[in-house]
């Protein structure tokens, strides 16, 4: 969670541009990263290169792809003990740790497997706020050693850290040249891409 922490501690446009979302909104915001890894990761033949970093010491897009999963994992937890309990302790929540067994997996297997598995975390994340009222978005959870978190909070720091990481895997699949011989609409840029249509039924 400490890069969350890190991403709540910033001061950008970006971060202005989520807060002023409404949950709903918000939700589509989240949801709309998986729509963009889709785009940009299904068409790629050569699956190989989404594993090789750009440069030693930087990150794969399988690397990136891990560490949204396990931050994804890690915010659930919290969302979670926020949603089910009043004002929980969120030190005494289990943190998500990467056994031994889970990083040989993980080094074994596809990129595609690894997104895969964070869909499944984003999902379950998307559910949880969508079955909340407005109103329980400001129930919190009380930290001693980090900070504290309400159920809004976690999800506007998961929308940015998203947008961090797309960035991240933008600049390496570029760099890579994984973007080559694919279509054009899975080759669009993520400044170019559009912001989200969101319904006025949905607050938007």
């Amino acid at each position: 969670m400490d890069a969350l922490v890190a991403l709540a501690r910033e001061g950008n446009g970006e971060k202005a541009r989520i807060a002023a979302l409404s949950n709903d909104a918000l939700i589509i915001d989240l949801i709309n990263t998986l729509n963009h890894l889709s785009r940009w990761l299904t068409p790629i033949h050569d699956r190989a290169v989404l594993s090789y970093a750009p440069r030693r010491a930087e990150p794969s897009v399988k690397d990136l792809l891990i560490r949204m999963r396990d931050v994804e994992a890690g915010a659930f937890s919290f969302m979670y003990a926020i949603a089910t309990q009043n004002t929980p302790d969120l030190d005494r929540v289990p943190p998500v740790e990467s056994s031994p067994l889970q990083r040989a997996a993980d080094r074994a297997a596809d990129p595609l497997v690894i997104m895969s598995g964070f869909r499944r975390v984003r999902e379950s994340s998307t559910s949880l706020l969508r079955a909340l009222p407005d109103t329980a978005w400001a129930r919190g959870g009380f930290s001693r050693t980090s900070r504290d978190w309400t159920i809004r909070e976690l999800a506007e720091v998961l929308a940015l850290h998203d947008r961090a990481i797309l960035g991240e895997i933008d600049r390496v699949l570029d760099s890579t040249g994984a973007r080559e011989d694919i279509a054009p609409v899975s080759r669009v840029r993520l400044d170019e891409l559009r912001e989200v249509f969101v319904s006025p039924a949905l607050g938007g």
